[in-house]
């Protein structure tokens, strides 16, 4: 049992880590702001979670339409939110940190 386990914990991380250095991948090449990090992380939380509004085990492959409705509005909020920050900065808006 012990095996199992580990083999369990070490998938779970690998595939936690792969999750992190996408997400972390699009932030940087794609210039997404935090929200959007965080509609992407809970997406991912999401599709962890065993609880779902429409179970697969009722349903079969019907049922991942919702996991694929929440990972898709995920995405095209984050999209969005990196466009409008896009038009901001292109007409002018200084996003620095650095406040005087």
């Amino acid at each position: 049992m012990d095996d199992v386990l580990r083999v369990v914990l070490i998938g779970i991380g690998v595939i936690l880590g792969a999750f992190l250095l996408v997400v972390g991948f699009l932030m940087w090449r794609y210039r997404i702001p935090p929200r959007g990090v965080v509609a992407l992380a809970m997406a991912g939380f999401y599709l962890v979670v065993p609880v779902d509004v429409v179970p697969e085990a009722v349903l079969g492959p019907l049922g991942l339409a919702d996991d694929a409705g929440v990972v898709g509005l995920a995405v095209l909020f984050a999209l969005r939110v990196a466009r409008a920050r896009k038009v901001l900065r292109d007409s002018g808006v200084d996003f620095s940190r650095k406040r005087d």
